[in-house]
């Protein structure tokens, strides 16, 4: 509005100096130009002021933009904070379970652990117990055999049995299958051990040299025949000398499994054999083991 009066005020005075230019004084004349000047100052100060105030709007505008970016910026923020406080409760809900659930599993551990303790607790005892056993019976079965040569007759511990190994010399002559009489006053001696000892049992096992039988010997046909029908024999003395036949199990290894594998006449002598395998009965231990 301003600048629309200000124009015209200058257009009227433009119009009265022409009109009038004739019989205008000199002094009218310049005031009236004083008039202009100072109007085209105002219209000068006018625009600077339009200026300056175009300016600050900008300026205004500028910062309005800052504040906006700013604000969404802060927003942002806002947004990714919440959603790490979220995420960070959930994993924290999720890891509380999981501690209840770790607790839980460690009980039963702990538990299962004490368990299984207990148990090898009572199988260590119980071999032990064995051990003792089988220690035992060869202390009693060396002193009934007491009076019988070293190289006739031997009782060792292995793999927690007992083995009483019986020379051929001691039992039988060459191919035969009846026991010698000292052969039977050993195998009497040593079933009156087993029949005191009544949680043991007995493997008779006959094992032979690697030369074959003679042709045509009754009731034979290899070495197998002769270790096997051995063992027979020593079981029906054993059982016949009050032993439990149930307890005894005879058995023949011919010439598989031999003492010396040399071919020597001490080898093949060292080879003829019957060995009574002597072994507690661990139904108790099986027990535990089924359950461990």
């Amino acid at each position: 509005m301003k600048k629309q009066l200000l124009r015209a005020s200058m257009l009227l005075l433009a119009g009265s100096v022409t009109l009038s230019s004739c019989v205008v004084s000199k002094k009218k004349y310049e005031d009236l130009m004083a008039r202009k000047n100072a109007l085209e100052m105002d219209k000068a100060g006018l625009e600077q002021d339009k200026s300056t105030l175009e300016q600050q709007k900008a300026s205004l505008e500028e910062a309005k933009a800052s504040l906006e970016s700013e604000r969404a910026k802060l927003e942002q923020q806002k947004r990714e904070y919440e959603e790490s406080l979220a995420q960070a409760l959930k994993e924290g809900k999720t890891l509380g379970e999981n501690l209840n659930m770790s607790k839980s599993q460690i009980e039963r551990l702990n538990a299962d652990l004490k368990a299984r303790e207990a148990r090898l607790a009572e199988l260590q005892r119980i071999l032990d117990e064995k051990e003792k056993a089988v220690a035992n019976l060869r202390n009693r079965v060396s002193n009934a055999l007491l009076g019988f040569n070293d190289k006739d007759l031997t009782v060792n511990v292995r793999n927690g049995k007992v083995y009483v190994s019986l020379a051929e010399q001691l039992l039988f002559n060459s191919g035969s299958t009846k026991v010698d009489p000292k052969g039977v006053e050993a195998l009497r001696k040593l079933a009156a051990v087993l029949k005191e000892q009544q949680d043991v049992n007995v493997v008779v096992e006959g094992h032979t040299d690697d030369v074959p039988i003679a042709k045509g010997t009754v009731g034979m046909q290899d070495n197998w025949d002769l270790s096997v029908l051995r063992a027979t024999e020593i079981t029906r003395i054993l059982a016949n000398a009050g032993v439990d036949p149930t307890r005894v199990t005879p058995s023949g290894r011919s010439k598989y499994v031999p003492l010396d594998d040399a071919k020597s006449k001490e080898a093949r002598q060292k080879n003829r054999r019957t060995e009574i395998i002597l072994t507690p009965k661990l139904d108790e231990l099986f027990q535990i083991l089924e359950t461990t």
